[in-house]
């Protein structure tokens, strides 16, 4: 991923109602939700909803969807895969993060004197 491309994607989910979308669509998983269903979870206009599904797809985060007469939408795993990869390149100094304490900073060991 690109650095332009992450920095679309942050500031995509830089809003309330664009996060709580997008985390409604990782939980909705493969099947994802109509438009309507998820104005209603989210308690958000449709004039406001349509602009922030808008702003989500165009960063790439979500996909979009015909089935019949309605829109469905999905999270799209593989650019929020991308996306966390990106941010945690080179974690750790290289070490293994496989644990919290390998990302902890060393702790500075004081000499007496």
């Amino acid at each position: 991923m690109k650095a332009t491309s992450a920095i679309e994607a942050l500031g995509a989910l830089a809003q309330e109602h664009r996060l709580a979308l997008f985390r409604l669509l990782v939980q909705a998983g493969e099947k994802g939700m109509a438009a309507g269903a998820i104005a209603d979870q989210l308690s958000v206009p449709n004039s406001s909803l349509s602009f922030h599904l808008a702003q989500l797809k165009n960063a790439g985060l979500i996909l979009q969807e015909r089935q019949h007469r309605s829109l469905i939408y999905r999270a799209n795993y593989a650019a929020m895969n991308a996306l966390v990869g990106y941010l945690m390149e080179n974690c750790c100094a290289g070490t293994d993060c496989e644990t919290d304490a390998a990302c902890e900073p060393e702790s500075a060991e004081r000499k007496s004197a």
